[in-house]
């Protein structure tokens, strides 16, 4: 999939630095998405960590 535009078939993956990785996620990781409603996946990520967060920190209020 998507991963193939930046690592064509057949890359060793041996060869690829932390920092080329890096920069692949990161641009995967903010294209916004048809299925998530035009939202990056970093978003979709971020609002239910956030969430969870909330809902951990009121428990632990109560």
């Amino acid at each position: 999939g998507l991963v193939r535009q930046y690592f064509p078939k057949g890359t060793d993956f041996r060869q690829v630095t932390d920092a080329e990785l890096r920069k692949a996620v990161k641009k995967l990781n903010d294209r916004s998405r048809k299925r998530l409603g035009y939202r990056t996946p970093a978003q979709v990520f971020l609002g239910e960590y956030s969430g969870a967060l909330n809902t951990a920190g009121a428990a632990l209020i109560a």
